[in-house]
């Protein structure tokens, strides 16, 4: 429910199209904001953005890692119905992604930073730019400080703390789109504060009487809220801060060095801990007061939100698992439409080293001998195969379903054991009521396995009879 009433929203027309701006933290925890109660961080952009925006308390990555959840951003969709299981994996070429979808509709489009959902080679069918980005600079996974990127496929070496230097290019971008008068969108994916953590010494003097392990992890997130700072003052500049909606979220939930604000688990499970994140939406022009949502919300539901708020149609769009929250900015949506499905495949992931990948990239570049990316990163053997079975789900699954949250873990050997929590009351999923819950445990399980057995539809091919946005 909102605790306070957005301003009317009215959503856009063909010739009034809002400006997107999506941000990504890479491993913030639910606690890792002064805002949401941590005792020592020092996050005054993002608590300006608490107070005068839209905040949601029960916001979730789509998965408990990194490159699925970005996947579930990109499609709408829950990451294994393209496969894309753990860090390392990649989208599928066939997938529809928001930034085809919206420059059906004439937007201009650019990515910043950390992509892992597949190589920075620009012949790459996974790479930003075959993936519907116009312009991009970006990471094949988390940087740091004088970090290397990809420019439109070409390998650069950069200079300066890696939060402000991808928001320097995404600003270059959206002020020549803004001089263009052309809607945007941005997608700007921090590579922090994920370890290693290295910060600059104006943030490290700060929690100077913090624990060793976690002042380089601190220093890290009070440079991504400078550098969100600097991205806002950067649209007010610019004359579009109204227009544009700023969506702020977390990848996933907290690591050993942050926290999880007391919630049950962490990075890599499915209880809320690994789930939920802190998330932030802004759109001065139609979200006039500030708002609290306690509604559940997802990752899944940023790709069908902006699709209505542009006006954009997708023909044939595969199946989405995420749905639209105009009408929560609207004030309209008094309860989510449908639960929301998790599933965390038992596979491994695949490490991508982003220095050493593009410094490679750079040697041959220099040398004119460059690799097909075919050859030098393919896509998992993993993601191509079509012949996944729909009798057993291995990992670890779970349907949310307003408060009322059912897992299901699955053992090496085919076990399965259902637990049910009510987070209403109990939001460190400590009291198992399965056996006291019968019925709703039958109906939530009906539910659940039908979802399941859709994603290995999807997962093994049935999807892809559909053409992409951009007709490929």
């Amino acid at each position: 429910m909102l605790c306070a009433v957005c301003g009317a929203v009215v959503v856009a027309s063909a010739v009034e199209r809002p400006n997107f701006i999506l941000c990504m933290a890479d491993d913030q925890g639910w606690g890792d904001m002064a805002y949401n109660g941590h005792p020592a961080l020092k996050t005054p952009t993002f608590d300006q953005m608490s107070r005068e925006g839209l905040r949601f308390d029960r916001f979730y990555a789509a998965a408990p890692v990194c490159s699925p959840t970005r996947a579930s951003v990109m499609t709408g969709r829950t990451p294994n119905r393209m496969g894309c299981f753990k860090w390392g994996y990649t989208l599928r070429p066939q997938e529809v992604t928001v930034a085809e979808a919206l420059k059906t509709v004439a937007y201009t489009t650019g990515h910043f930073g950390k992509w892992h959902l597949g190589s920075m080679r620009a012949d790459s069918p996974v790479s930003p730019g075959r993936s519907g980005f116009d312009q991009w600079f970006s990471s094949p996974n988390f940087f740091d400080v004088d970090p290397w990127m990809s420019r439109n496929g070409n390998a650069v070496k950069t200079a300066g703390e890696g939060s402000e230097v991808i928001v320097d290019a995404a600003l270059e971008f959206i002020q020549k789109a803004a001089k263009e008068k052309r809607p945007f969108l941005a997608v700007v994916w921090f590579g922090s504060p994920h370890s290693p953590h290295v910060g600059i010494e104006r943030d490290l003097a700060l929690y100077q009487d913090q624990p060793v392990k976690q002042r380089a992890f601190l220093a890290e997130i009070t440079a991504m809220d400078r550098a969100m700072g600097k991205l806002r003052a950067g649209l007010r500049d610019a004359g579009i801060a109204d227009d544009t909606v700023l969506w702020y979220c977390s990848d996933n939930g907290a690591i050993p060095q942050g926290s999880t604000g007391g919630l049950r688990g962490k990075k890599g499970q499915i209880y809320e801990g690994g789930l939920r994140v802190p998330a932030l939406l802004e759109w001065p022009a139609k979200i006039r007061q500030p708002c609290t949502t306690s509604l559940p919300c997802c990752t899944v539901d940023i790709y069908p939100t902006l699709l209505e708020l542009a006006a954009a149609k997708v023909t044939r769009q595969p199946p989405l698992d995420g749905v639209s929250l105009a009408p929560l900015l609207l004030g309209e949506m008094k309860s989510r439409p449908r639960p929301i499905g998790f599933w965390d495949y038992t596979i491994g992931g695949l490490p991508t080293k982003s220095t050493e990948l593009l410094e490679q990239l750079a040697q041959e570049q220099a040398a004119g001998k460059v690799r097909p990316a075919a050859e030098a990163e393919p896509i998992p053997d993993a993601q191509l195969r079509n012949d996944y079975s729909d009798k057993n789900f291995p990992g670890h699954s779970a349907w949310l379903d307003g408060y009322w949250k059912l897992h299901r873990i699955e053992d090496k050997k085919g076990g399965v054991k259902w637990e049910l929590y009510d987070l209403a009351a109990d939001r460190t999923e400590s009291r198992d009521l399965a056996a006291s819950e019968t019925e709703r445990v039958a109906r939530m399980k009906g539910e659940l396995e039908t979802w399941l057995r859709s994603v290995v539809a999807s997962l093994n091919g049935k999807d892809y009879k559909a053409k992409r946005a951009d007709g490929a």
